[in-house]
C-alpha cells in the first residue's frame, strides 16, 4: 500500500537588475507580415485553410512579428503593401502541391513589401500529409532565422507526453507543439513519465507500472526496440538526463521512501544523491550539472530545494506557498509550480514562478487556473507546461522574452506528464 501511496503522491502533486531579470528582453518594434496563398485549385480548400492557420499560429507564437491573420488568395500581379490594406513590412507568398503518394511540397518566398525585393526563397516537402504541421514549423523557423531574429528552432522538436485514457491506463504519445499531429508510441496498461534520452530525440525513457516492480525502459524511435534499464520497488522515474546523455537522475524508493539517485548509462552504476527519511522526488540538473533542484516534504509540505552532487547540504529555494510541487531548470534558472491560497487566486489555482540560484528574485509567469509540470525549452527561452481546465488539459507555451503564453488543447484523454 505504501508503494501506491507514494506513486499517488508524486503524480497528484506533479499535477496538482538581478540575474533572473536577464531572461526578460526588451522587444523592438515588430515587423508586420501578411500571407498570400498562391496554391492552385488541385489542393482542397480545407487543407489550404489548415495550413494557413498553422503558418499564422507559428508566426504569432514566435513573438517576432505582428501578423495579419486575414486570408488572402493570390490572384496574380505583383503583391505590394497596399494589397493587404494594412501596409505590412513583409509578405510571405507560398504555394502547396500534393503528390499521388500524399507528399506535400511547399514553395515559399518572403518579399519586402515596399520594394518588392525577395528576402528569402526556398522549397520544402514532407512525406506524409498528416505531418504538415512540421512543414509549416520548418518554414517559419528558417524564415525567422533569415531575418536574424532569435532562434525558434524548438518549434520543430517533438513533444512527448503520457496521457490517461482509462483508469490505470495511459499511453505515450509524440506530437508537434500544437498537438495537431500526434502519434501513439506505447499503449497498454500504465505507462507514464516519458523523458527524452538525448537532445536529438532519437529515443526516450519511460516508467512501466504494469509489472511487479516499476521498471524504466528505453525505446529507440527509429527501430521501435525497447530495452529494460532498471527496476525497483515502490517507485521508478527518470526525472532528468544530462546534456551528454550519459547520466540520469532517477526517483527511486528501494526502501519505501523515495530519494534521488544518479544513474550512469554506460556502467549502469547507481549512486544515491539525497538521503532523507521523507519524500525527495522530481530532481533536475542545475548550475552546469554540478547540483540538483528537487521537490521534498522535509518542511512538512512539498517545497523546492537544491543540493550539490556529492554533498548532503540542502538549501531551501522557495519561501512562499505550502504546495510547491514540481520544478524544471535551465542552467541557474528554475521554474516551479505553486498552489495558491484560495482567497488570492481562487480555489485550486496553481501558478508558475521563475527564480534563480544566484538571487532571491521571483517572477510570476501565470495568474489563473491550474498550471503544472513546467519544462524549459532546450534554449531556455520558453516554458512548456500542462494547463488544466475542467475535465480537459492542454499544453501551454510561455515565451519568456515577450511575456506571452499560448494554449493548445488535447482533443482526447488527459495529459499526465510532458517533455520536449
Amino acid at each position: 500500500m505504501k508503494r501506491f501511496f507514494l506513486l499517488f503522491f508524486l503524480i497528484a502533486n506533479l499535477f496538482a537588475a538581478d540575474a533572473t531579470v536577464e531572461i526578460i528582453k526588451r522587444m523592438e518594434k515588430l515587423p508586420t507580415i501578411g500571407l498570400l496563398d498562391s496554391t492552385n485549385h488541385s489542393v482542397d480548400n480545407d487543407f489550404k485553410s489548415r495550413f494557413f492557420k498553422m503558418l499564422v499560429g507559428d508566426l504569432k507564437v514566435s513573438t517576432h512579428f505582428n501578423v495579419i491573420d486575414s486570408y488572402y488568395k493570390d490572384e496574380g500581379g505583383s503583391p505590394n503593401s497596399y494589397f493587404f490594406g494594412q501596409n505590412p513590412d513583409l509578405i510571405l507568398k507560398y504555394s502547396l502541391e500534393e503528390s499521388f503518394s500524399s507528399e506535400i511540397i511547399a514553395r515559399v518566398k518572403l518579399i519586402q513589401a515596399n520594394s518588392g525585393e525577395t528576402r528569402f526563397e526556398k522549397s520544402y516537402k514532407v512525406s506524409q500529409k498528416e505531418r504538415y504541421p512540421f512543414l509549416a514549423h520548418r518554414i517559419i523557423v528558417e524564415l525567422n532565422d533569415s531575418l536574424g531574429h532569435p532562434s525558434i528552432s524548438w518549434m520543430e522538436r517533438f513533444i512527448i507526453f503520457s496521457k490517461y485514457t482509462n483508469p490505470k491506463e495511459s499511453e505515450i504519445v509524440i506530437g508537434d507543439y500544437t498537438l495537431t499531429f500526434t502519434k501513439t508510441i506505447i499503449k497498454g496498461g500504465l505507462n507514464i513519465f516519458p523523458k527524452w534520452a538525448d537532445n536529438e530525440q532519437e529515443g526516450f525513457y519511460y516508467s512501466d507500472y504494469n509489472q511487479r516492480f516499476p521498471t524504466i525502459y528505453y525505446v529507440n524511435l527509429s527501430s521501435g526496440k525497447k530495452e529494460k534499464i532498471i527496476h525497483s520497488e515502490g517507485m521508478m522515474i527518470v526525472s532528468d538526463v544530462s546534456k551528454d546523455s550519459k547520466k540520469l537522475l532517477l526517483t527511486m524508493a528501494p526502501k519505501d521512501q523515495p530519494d534521488v539517485f544518479l544513474y550512469d548509462v554506460s556502467t549502469r552504476k547507481v549512486e544515491q544523491v539525497t538521503r532523507y527519511g521523507g519524500i525527495d522526488v522530481g530532481a533536475t540538473f542545475v548550475d552546469d550539472e554540478s547540483g540538483i533542484v528537487f521537490v521534498s516534504d522535509r518542511l512538512g509540505y512539498p517545497n523546492i530545494f537544491t543540493q550539490k552532487i556529492g554533498t548532503q547540504a540542502v538549501t531551501q529555494m522557495v519561501y512562499h506557498g505550502k504546495n510547491n510541487n514540481s520544478v524544471t531548470s535551465y542552467d541557474r534558472y528554475m521554474v516551479y509550480s505553486s498552489r495558491e491560497k484560495a482567497s488570492e487566486f481562487g480555489a485550486g489555482t496553481f501558478n508558475l514562478y521563475l527564480i534563480s540560484t544566484k538571487t532571491d528574485f521571483i517572477r510570476q509567469l501565470t495568474a489563473t487556473g491550474k498550471n503544472l509540470f513546467p519544462r524549459f525549452s532546450n534554449d531556455g527561452e520558453s516554458i512548456l507546461f500542462i494547463k488544466e481546465f475542467g475535465s480537459q488539459s492542454a499544453l501551454g507555451i510561455i515565451r519568456l522574452g515577450a511575456n506571452k503564453s499560448y494554449h493548445f488543447p488535447l482533443k482526447a484523454g488527459h495529459i499526465q506528464s510532458i517533455d520536449w
